[in-house]
């Protein structure tokens, strides 16, 4: 096989040589194949040259249809043969993943146009897989335990056997289990407080195998965000512990839909602490021959967390709408947690000692080690509360504490744009009114280039846009009669967004209500896995797809999706990391809530418009839209070029 795709030619530069390649496959090769050509590919390839060859950071915002996805593609597999390392194209979810890598999504298409051989794997994250431990732990009482036995079932036989594997195949992705709702998926997925390191299963993972599998990849990685941002926050530690990092060493990075990547570093920073989870991780040492004195820490160590946690749970306060509490500082919280941390030193100094013994096994004692370490940061963390944003979660099992960094500039301008290679931002939205300064800034940029192009889409002729009038205030039942009419309209073929779990549930629960909707087949997030529900919403053509994640990246071209509901305006939720944000905002509204707002909005109705030939409407299920007319101005403003918003009348 062919190295390049091109005759490589030594004496001129090779992204020179790439350039006129990609010119070639848009002006020549592709349309040949009956595919359109446009100037805003040609465009943004000059440009991602110019980066690629500079090694520099690059915002290319391009308008839906520009086709941007094809472009990065085609540099990102020339770059990785040229320097002998994968290209890591990090995606803002996982369904955006199957989406691209999908049998008829654009790898697939460049595969089969330019008899182009691509070396394509995907790096899914750990929470995307099934745990051999929790599978275990599953009782024959529970409520899914034939749904859950049937996953037991599915797996390969190598997985039980004690002697040495002979050979093994990849499993355990969720994807592989679509008929699991995610209530039941999470009882047997991973989470984060399980601990790999020390699992006596790791080795017939089916996570394990699959980054054996990726590894090892010439051309392509393909990964989340937050999968991204956790290879870089665990790089270091994890070599500490004799560890491979997550990912291999790789030549660029796209971020597809980049401006969410923010979120997701600091999703990837964050700490969650429990106490069943400490008392069980510091027992090991009692495993061992130890002297009296750090036997003694430990019972006390023991007693310090569960008194922290009892004292936490006193200061937490229910939000409405979701399901962080609120912490609330006061001194005898912060006291608690100083004299937690002071036993932790008195064991990181006995350790000491006891390694130099050799009466501990070393393996389980570097765990230990790493862990009362990652401990201390994060409780130093919470000590110093102006830098991070803090709330706590219930469950069965106890309550637990989470650490987020308010600002990951600094990780992020140190272990991602200062490693000297190519990083490109994707999206249709990266600039705030022209300038990318304010995206730049928070994610720690210094130097980068960027440009814009707008759609290339006719959207005065394929799309419309409504506001209706609710005379009763948008009720639920105002809503649904609005919505129904507007299926009825289009005959399905819908998608609807909500913007938390709360609006959907009660949607679901109140459609059987309604009998006009009993013709009607709908799909609902969390009943299975999202990709199955997204190929099932495509291929059954009537059908109406009811989402709160699918406001950006979903690519459903053609009749199947002909109309967009949006049930509420996308404003952020009331949680702590929202709140914290409006805290440190002069004007919440204007700097965080609208913005938000605008962006999440802009992005839903971008999934209506997605070739020439699609034709389509937008309903916002809005009052704020009529009773607020600096709102409707900047919804209007959105919008685009001689596409109004029009007010539609209900009537009683």
């Amino acid at each position: 096989m062919k190295r390049y795709p091109f005759e490589y030619d030594h004496s001129r530069p090779f992204l020179q040589q790439v350039g006129e390649w990609v010119a070639d496959v848009f002006y020549d090769i592709l349309p040949e194949a009956g595919f359109e050509v446009r100037d805003e590919q040609i465009y943004m390839a000059y440009q991602l040259e110019r980066a690629f060859a500079q090694k520099q950071t690059i915002f290319a915002e391009a308008g839906v249809g520009t086709g941007k996805t094809l472009v990065y593609l085609l540099y990102a597999i020339c770059y990785a043969r040229y320097t002998r390392k994968p290209a890591i194209i990090a995606c803002a979810d996982e369904s955006l993943i199957e989406q691209l890598a999908k049998p008829e999504g654009d790898l697939a298409k460049l595969a089969r146009h330019l008899n182009l051989a691509i070396d394509t794997r995907l790096a899914k994250s750990a929470d995307r897989y099934l745990c051999l431990v929790k599978m275990d732990q599953v009782n024959s009482d529970d409520e899914d335990s034939e749904a859950l036995g049937a996953v037991r079932d599915e797996l390969p036989k190598f997985v039980r056997q004690i002697e040495a594997m002979q050979s093994f195949h990849a499993y355990g992705d969720r994807k592989q289990y679509p008929y699991l709702n995610d209530r039941q998926w999470n009882k047997i997925s991973w989470d984060s407080f399980q601990d790999c390191f020390s699992c006596e299963q790791r080795h017939r993972c089916g996570q394990t195998l699959s980054r054996e599998h990726y590894r090892k990849s010439d051309d392509l990685i393909i990964c989340s965000h937050d999968f991204y941002m956790e290879h870089v926050w665990t790089y270091e530690g994890r070599k500490r512990e004799g560890q491979l990092p997550l990912l291999p060493d790789h030549c660029a990075v796209v971020f597809d839909e980049g401006h969410l990547l923010e979120s997701a570093a600091q999703k990837a920073l964050t700490y969650k602490l429990k106490h069943s989870v400490f008392e069980e991780l510091i027992t090991r040492l009692l495993r061992g021959e130890i002297r009296e004195s750090l036997a003694v820490l430990i019972d006390e160590a023991i007693d310090r967390s569960e008194s922290l946690f009892v004292t936490l749970s006193g200061h937490c306060e229910d939000i409405p709408g979701s399901d962080r509490k609120r912490i609330i500082l006061d001194q005898p919280l912060l006291e608690e947690v100083r004299l937690f941390r002071q036993v932790i030193e008195a064991i990181e100094e006995e350790l000491v000692f006891e390694s130099e013994l050799y009466t501990l096994n070393e393996y389980q004692l570097r765990i230990v080690e790493e862990h009362l370490e990652t401990i201390q940061k994060a409780l130093s963390l919470f000590q110093n509360s102006g830098a991070l944003i803090s709330w706590a979660t219930e469950a069965e099992d106890g309550l637990t504490l989470v650490i987020m960094p308010r600002a990951v500039k600094e990780v992020l301008r140190e272990r991602v744009f200062a490693l000297n290679m190519p990083v490109v931002f994707s999206s249709a939205t990266l600039s705030v009114n022209g300038s990318f300064d304010y995206f730049a800034s928070n994610l720690g940029i210094d130097r980068y280039e960027s440009f814009s192009t707008k759609s290339p889409y006719d959207y005065k002729e394929q799309m419309e846009v409504l506001a209706p009038k609710f005379p009763h205030g948008a009720s639920f039942e105002e809503k649904m009669k609005a919505a129904l009419s507007l299926l009825k309209r289009t005959e399905g073929r819908a998608l609807i967004l909500f913007n938390d779990n709360e609006e959907l549930r009660m949607f679901k629960e109140l459609l059987s209500s309604y009998p006009e909707c009993a013709d009607l087949r709908f799909w609902f997030e969390s009943d299975a896995e999202i990709s199955q529900l997204i190929s099932n919403f495509q291929r059954d053509e009537a059908s109406i797809l009811c989402a709160v994640s699918l406001w950006e990246g979903l690519d459903i071209p053609g009749p199947s999706l002909s109309n967009v509901i949006v049930w509420s305006l996308p404003f952020p939720p009331q949680d702590p990391v929202f709140m914290a944000k409006r805290e440190a905002a002069a004007s919440s509204y204007d700097e965080v809530d609208l913005p938000y707002m605008l962006l999440r909005l802009q992005q839903g109705m971008g999934r209506l418009i997605r070739t020439r030939e699609d034709r389509g409407i937008v309903a916002i299920l809005s009052e704020e839209i009529q009773q607020v007319p600096q709102l409707r101005q900047a919804i209007e403003a959105l919008l685009p070029e001689g596409v109004p918003l029009q007010d539609w009348e209900l009537h009683d």
